[in-house]
């Protein structure tokens, strides 16, 4: 790997211990965004490159098993599953869809860090991701925080640009306010409704008819990119 943060995606459609995760991964120095199932993980790959996915197997809807197999017909990004079963015939069945690693629930996490370390070393230099999102007549570079709007710059609070972080980094999610106050430290309610109100005025050709960053009634925001 390069002196690049290493981007991880966590599936897993355990509330707590998605969140567990994003914490301690990025505690050391990964950069972690998540999804509570196979579906959200989708739209988060449409819109981001991922240097890794740590997936749990069992998730309803698509499995991670049936995830993983679906992958592995168009990308060769690394995969370390994270599997409640304990038989040897359920781990070779991962392993033969295409995961590079599984690890039995419960864990230590620092076991989980070093996997990940081991998976990337094998797996050499990648790509740098491409981590610039387009959307209308708009560009943001996710990770420099940078918003360009037809060639001009934007300028952006910080609120506003981790805001538009947690967006970009999952196209076509619904994020609720709950999500977005943890993830953002907005503070409150109202501090997101602000944040979103003052993005739609810098994103949207009109703000009272948004098609980026729109309402999802008793569910959140959902933000679509290009």
């Amino acid at each position: 790997m390069t002196d690049r943060q290493v981007h991880i995606l966590v599936v897993d459609d355990d509330d707590r211990l998605r969140e567990l995760l994003r914490r301690y991964l990025g505690e050391c120095g990964f950069r972690v965004s998540t999804a509570g199932s196979a579906a959200e993980a989708w739209a988060a790959m449409s819109g981001l490159v991922f240097d890794l996915i740590v997936m749990d197997l069992m998730m309803p809807g698509e499995s991670g098993l049936e995830l993983t197999r679906d992958l592995r017909q168009t990308s060769d990004v690394p995969i370390l599953q994270l599997t409640a079963m304990g038989e040897a015939a359920d781990r070779i069945a991962g392993l033969e869809v295409g995961a590079d690693d599984y690890l039995a629930k419960p864990f230590e996490p620092r076991e989980l860090v070093l996997r990940i370390e081991a998976i990337l070393r094998r797996g050499g230099p990648r790509l740098p991701p491409q981590d610039v999102v387009a959307f209308g007549d708009c560009r943001f570079d996710v990770e420099r925080g940078e918003l360009i709007r037809d060639g001009e710059g934007v300028r952006l609070t910080s609120g506003e640009t981790e805001m538009l972080r947690i967006f970009a980094r999952r196209p076509g999610t619904t994020i609720g306010r709950a999500e977005l106050l943890a993830q953002s430290g907005a503070g409150n309610d109202r501090a997101v409704d602000v944040q979103i109100t003052r993005l739609r005025r810098k994103i949207e050709p009109n703000p009272k008819e948004p098609r980026h960053l729109c309402t999802v009634w008793g569910q959140g925001y959902v933000f679509w990119s290009d």
